[in-house]
């Protein structure tokens, strides 16, 4: 056989070989078709239909003018709709935008002009917000994902168009997703995500958290955030699972759907974690369906970790750790691991290399603190138009987080702090983890941030926020002795502040630029 043949026979290996998310999907329906995939308030979908709706949706919008490489923006909570907005993409080769509901006005704007987003969905009742912003909003097409006529998702979805899975000429290092960080230092960046980064960490994250194809699982975090649909949402759907799709991680409401589902999983960071074990309702009878755990977005406080494991003994946790750039998965901590090493946030993953490394990006010994960096084909290909911030990102092709923590002996991650919220107090450092690990063994306290305050005297003080538990009374002295008598005295608070409520995202971040900003004075 000729050189030129065989050019040409590897050429059409590699078209056939096409692997995106779309195909990965198609697959997993073929070994499901009649198995439930999907539920949200009284609308069932199984896979098969969960499917041909997708491919509905996928048709409509390319029906627009749209073509591959176009941005769509979806702003809502979540919902059936949001799913099938987000798979239509996906087949039809469009980058999907996924914006926190939460923003309005000109973060709304920013997020919307910066992707050059052509098209933008919305919930029903979050349209006003999307008028509000006026003719000049850089998109031509708008429409609603459920609630609305005309360009709605749903409607589409349950319509009467084309069924079939459109053929688009696209391949797996093109983009999926935009997914924009949170803003908390700078304006937001879109991480921008490609079919093999996703598909890449799928895979990872089946090997590393057990999900099955028997798994009912509950998703109550949002899902424009990528832990809920990368790490869960989209592996369930890959494997077969059943989710049961919620608005918010309310307590009661999501008691009640563990109960009456019999869910098995269930995925939230560790301030909902905490509202659950607070709330009056927590009954673990409610919860014995549970058998899988799963933590991150923050770090999870060791005694409240112990207090989870001993109230929901049968309850196997999971740490899940990593960032938006990364697809988000980069390390696990599985259930056997926990006795051992509870602080720590596990091991990388299947397709993740982690390094702790100085400013020079040179490693660091085992146990000593620095900069958590990772390689890997789940990392974003960069940020949208911000060739400088992509630059800056990455050194010699490692991703540099902005986390800091270390590596034990066996190659365990502790994190220590982000960067930012490192504290610099009289000339020594103190993580503001560690205040906090002391704070949670009090048995008053339901809720603590700590974090630094300008100081006349130390340029930053360590400063305590409380949120006591519901009943319990401790005064500002009684907990600064309580950390006096387990830490260094450079480590203690030098103000304590009391409020009733920690501020958080929507996806349950606790949000300490807002109480820096609140208590700085």
């Amino acid at each position: 056989m000729s050189a030129v043949k065989i050019d040409d026979l590897n050429l059409n290996v590699r078209r056939a070989a096409r692997n995106l998310i779309g195909d990965a999907f198609a697959r997993s329906v073929r070994r499901n078709p009649q198995r439930e995939a999907l539920r949200f308030e009284a609308r069932s979908w199984r896979y098969a239909e969960l499917d041909r709706a997708a491919n509905r949706v996928a048709n409509r919008l390319l029906g627009l003018g749209l073509v591959a490489g176009d941005r769509v923006a979806a702003y809502g909570r979540n919902s059936d709709a949001y799913v099938l907005l987000w798979l239509g993409c996906v087949k039809a080769g469009l980058i999907h935008v996924p914006i926190n509901y939460a923003l309005l006005d000109a973060e709304l704007r920013y997020i919307v002009d910066q992707s050059g987003a052509r098209a933008l969905f919305c919930d029903a009742d979050m349209a006003v917000h999307v008028e509000a912003l006026g003719p000049t909003l850089g998109c031509e097409w708008r429409g609603t994902l459920h609630g609305g006529s005309g360009r709605d998702v749903l409607e589409w979805s349950q319509g009467a168009g084309d069924d079939v899975a459109p053929h688009i000429d696209t391949t797996d290092e093109d983009i999926a997703q935009l997914l924009y960080t949170s803003g908390t230092t700078a304006a937001p960046k879109g991480a921008m995500m490609s079919h093999r980064a996703l598909l890449a960490e799928y895979t990872s994250t089946l090997l590393a958290t057990d999900i099955r194809g028997e798994d009912v699982s509950l998703a109550a975090l949002p899902l424009y955030h990528s832990a809920q649909m990368h790490v869960f949402l989209m592996p369930q759907l890959l494997v077969g699972g059943t989710t049961r799709l919620v608005q918010a991680p309310q307590p009661d409401r999501c008691f009640e759907l563990i109960e009456r589902e019999r869910v098995t999983s269930f995925f939230a960071p560790p301030t909902v974690w905490i509202a659950f074990l607070r709330h009056p309702g927590f009954d673990a009878a409610r919860l014995a369906s549970l058998q899988k755990g799963y933590y991150g977005a923050s770090i999870m406080p060791v005694p409240v970790l112990q207090e989870l494991a001993s109230r929901l003994p049968g309850l196997r946790l999971y740490n899940c750790y990593g960032q938006s750039e990364i697809a988000p998965l980069a390390t696990v901590l599985r259930p056997e691991e926990h006795a051992e090493r509870p602080a720590s946030a596990g091991r990388p993953i299947f397709n993740v290399e982690t390094r702790i490394v100085d400013v020079n990006m040179q490693d660091v010994a085992p146990g000593e603190m620095g900069e958590i960096v990772h390689r890997s084909p789940q990392l974003m290909s960069g940020y949208w138009d911000k060739p400088e911030e992509t630059a800056g990102t990455f050194a010699d092709g490692w991703f540099r987080t902005g986390d800091v923590g270390y590596l034990d002996e066996g190659g365990y991650l502790y994190i220590t702090d982000r960067i930012k919220d490192i504290i610099k107090t009289g000339g020594v450092v103190v993580a503001s983890r560690e205040v906090e690990e002391c704070l949670y063994t009090h048995p008053a306290v339901g809720e603590v941030a700590v974090i630094g305050l300008p100081d006349e005297r130390w340029i930053e003080a360590v400063a305590a926020v409380v949120a006591l538990k519901q009943g319990a009374t401790a005064s500002a002295d009684e907990l600064i002795a309580h950390v006096r008598e387990n830490l260094a005295a450079f480590k203690v608070p030098k103000r304590v502040y009391f409020v009733e409520d920690m501020p958080r995202n929507a996806s349950g971040k606790l949000l300490k630029r807002e109480l820096r900003e609140r208590f700085r004075t």
